[in-house]
């Protein structure tokens, strides 16, 4: 349905055949909702209902367009009045439009931006109706707002923007199913909506599944067997702890915060060229995630390292964040102003999105269509980088290591040198003008440094002003040192948002899908939470945990809901066809990154060394994290598994299928090579054994009988084919193996997790 349709049908929705609007106090001829005999009984049953029931369904569903920070097709829900006087009321349960609207019998199905509501919902929906649709209060508080919460098109009430909600897990039917408190939120959502969950899956699943969602490489085949075989109740918890420890979790998941930091090393467009000292920002990644790095020092290491820990390597180190961005080498005079303004935009949006899941740099032409971000706040933070520049400095790594060159971005050191220096580029200007229409030419007055003042809890900037005593860098502004103060401030900064971010960038990660299903964009434009009291709750436990990430890690993935087994049946699906909430495990395609060092691993030919400069060779036998990612030579094999372009921060990777990636399992010399390295590590001789090693290495099991059949006949024959074609029997033994061993690669099995 195209978007002007879906808008008349809003409009039609909301005023159909009325004969009064809005604030006319003539009598309507419309007739009244349906109410059962007994007034006063029914109004008591629909309040009940509606405070117990119906409100949390509103508020969760539909608030947010029709009432709350807009009302979209003219349908107020806030309260009774506007409701009635919309028209969608009338004809009862049976035929009004709202009934229609939310049993998906009429367009626009609503919620628009969910799955259908569950029957019992909508049940209760049209039960309310018939008893008169009684409200006790408004939806939404019409008290004031206070002056200092800027005025625009976005509601400053709006969830993302509130403090965290503080509520202890639920109780549910089947406490037997939960594991970790995770499970009750789960299991609590799934009973409201008549479903139950899966059970757990068997040992072979869970091993493979949490060691690629933990370290992205598959466990061996004696790290199976032990798990399988181990019986102690605490046996998975342990092999997490280990794979939580194992040098490899770092690599996995500083690959993940790549895509959010739009981490490359050359400056992009037409000239493309290298950074060739931006790697230790991947590095330091490693190390973070390795080393449990609190998340708030996480953040604001990236801001500001250079400002809060100057003799520590890899504070300095995490500034490659701010210069990860593309950046244009080849300027006229006359574009040296609007590049340098350009560069400010992509440090305020990638740090919006990144730590706040906002769209901030939609407002630098304008005050924000759809949040309260105004242009003037905007353009407070851009000011905080005002002098913040690419600089190669020499770092001492201590202990009488030789000094490394490396890649930071802060102020005070000399500049990246590049081509536009011939021409004069002054790499930045000392102040940062408000910009009518974001055009350089209409400069509308100097923007002082700031936050967004929709998260500062009524404080002024100036409540997160970071001394300069903190550190001994020469030449620190120490403004960027305040903005990651504010960031990571859970009570009158932007910390509940930063740690709503994260928890539900981690809840993605495990189980595919976001709690928020859009992880850059906590907006009005972005997806409502699907449990939203959990995200909360997780958010608390990061916080109240010191910010460890690991921890949280650990919760969701010794749960229950993360360990079910992938069953599925269509009456549950009738309900939940999206599994929006997690009835069951969705099997999960694997990223280009661990496709790559699975095939690697399987073959015996992974190097295990870490860290240092990448390559562009997509045989180099290390991790795919450490490639070199020059933005104009992407690696070919990587981009048809949806690697990203580089370019902007990816909250979630797209999920292709396409005839080129098969085509790329069955004929690049990679393939063919690791399929040979899989061969070597199965030869015996024993077609029989060989068949089941090469299950056992691959796929984290032995065959079925019909595989091992199928698996032993395909040697056979192709053995035969190649003496056929005169080759040595010895030669035809092993050419059949490797085409075994490359079927056995091109497998869905071998890149979907269940």
């Amino acid at each position: 349905m195209n978007t002007t349709r879906i808008l008349t049908a809003l409009l039609l929705a909301a005023a159909g055949a009325a004969t009064t609007t809005v604030g006319d106090d003539r009598p309507s001829d419309r007739p009244k909702p349906a109410v059962p005999a007994g007034h006063a009984r029914a109004m008591q049953e629909g309040l009940a209902l509606f405070k117990t029931r119906v409100r949390p369904l509103l508020v969760t569903h539909c608030l947010a367009c029709h009432g709350g920070k807009t009302v979209k097709g003219d349908l107020d829900l806030s309260d009774r009045e506007p409701l009635v006087k919309s028209g969608v009321l009338e004809g009862g349960s049976k035929q009004s439009r709202l009934a229609l609207l939310v049993r998906h019998e009429d367009e626009p199905h609503m919620p628009q931006k969910a799955p259908k509501l569950a029957d019992a919902e909508i049940a209760d929906i049209a039960r309310w109706i018939d008893l008169g649709a009684p409200y006790d209060r408004p939806l939404v508080d019409r008290k004031p707002r206070m002056s200092k919460i800027p005025t625009t098109a976005g509601d400053p009430d709006f969830w993302s923007f509130q403090p965290l909600t503080r509520v202890n897990p639920p109780s549910v039917k089947n406490p037997e199913w939960t594991r970790t408190p995770v499970d009750r939120f789960i299991a609590s959502s799934l009973d409201r909506r008549g479903l139950r969950p899966n059970p757990i899956a068997d040992r072979r699943t869970l091993i493979r599944r949490v060691s690629f969602d933990l370290t992205g490489l598959p466990p061996s085949p004696a790290e199976v067997d032990a798990f399988v075989n181990d019986r102690s109740p605490d046996a998975y918890e342990r092999l997490v702890d280990r794979l939580l420890d194992s040098p490899h979790f770092g690599e996995r998941f500083a690959r993940h915060w790549m895509d959010v930091a739009r981490f490359a090393e050359s400056h992009g467009y037409e000239q493309d060229y290298n950074r060739p000292y931006a790697y230790h920002y991947r590095d330091f990644l490693i190390r973070a995630f390795n080393e449990d790095l609190p998340y708030d020092q996480f953040v604001r290491w990236q801001l500001a390292g250079d400002e809060c820990a100057p003799d520590d390597p890899m504070a300095m180190a995490a500034t490659g964040f701010l210069g990860a961005g593309a950046f244009p080498t080849q300027l006229t005079e006359a574009e040296f102003e609007s590049a340098r303004y350009n560069e400010l935009d992509d440090m305020v949006s990638t740090t919006g999105v990144a730590f706040l899941g906002l769209s901030v740099g939609c407002a630098r032409c304008h005050d924000h269509k759809y949040d309260p971000i105004p242009s003037q706040d905007y353009y407070r933070l851009a000011s905080v980088f005002t002098t913040t520049i690419r600089s190669e400095i020499d770092i001492s790594l201590g202990d009488g290591a030789k000094p490394v060159k490396m890649q930071v971005t802060a102020e005070g050191y000399p500049h990246t040198k590049h081509n536009a220096d011939d021409r004069g580029f002054p790499h930045f200007y000392p102040k940062t003008y408000v910009l009518k229409r974001g055009d350089v030419a209409q400069k509308q007055g100097e923007a002082a440094p700031g936050v967004l003042r929709v998260l500062s809890g009524g404080q002024d900037a100036g409540h997160w002003r970071v001394e300069r005593s903190i550190s001994r860098r020469p030449g620190a502004t120490y403004r960027r040192s305040a903005l990651g103060a504010w960031l990571t401030d859970p009570s009158a900064g932007s910390g509940r948002l930063a740690a709503r971010v994260i928890v539900n960038r981690i809840w993605q990660h495990h189980l595919g899908r976001g709690i928020v299903a859009t992880p850059n964009d906590f907006g009005a434009q972005g997806s409502p939470p699907s449990h939203p009291e959990l995200l909360d709750w997780l958010a608390a436990r990061l916080i109240d945990g010191g910010w460890r990430l690991k921890p949280i890690h650990r919760l969701i993935v010794t749960s229950a809901v993360y360990m079910q087994n992938d069953d599925f049946d269509e009456a549950r699906a009738r309900v939940d066809r999206e599994n929006v909430y997690l009835w069951r495990r969705a099997p999960r395609r694997l990223e280009a990154e661990p496709i790559r060092d699975a095939m690697l691993a399987t073959a015996g030919r992974l190097e295990p060394r870490m860290y240092g400069p990448g390559a562009l060779d997509v045989e180099m036998p290390r991790r795919s994290v450490y490639f070199f990612i020059k933005r104009s030579q992407l690696i070919p094999l990587m981009m048809l598994f949806d690697w990203p372009e580089h370019l902007v921060s990816i909250g979630a990777r797209s999920v292709t299928t396409t005839a080129p990636q098969a085509l790329a399992m069955m004929n690049s010399h990679l393939a063919r090579h690791c399929a040979e390295g899989l061969a070597a590590r199965v030869a015996s001789g024993d077609s029989a054994a060989e068949v089941s090693r090469a299950y056992q290495i691959a796929f984290s099991r032995p065959p079925s009988g019909d595989e091992a059949r199928l698996g032993a006949s395909f040697l056979a024959s192709q053995r035969a084919a190649y003496l056929r074609a005169k080759r040595p029997d010895a030669e035809a033994r092993r050419a059949a193996l490797v085409d075994f061993c490359q079927a056995m690669l091109g497998m869905n099995e071998f890149i979907y997790i269940p």
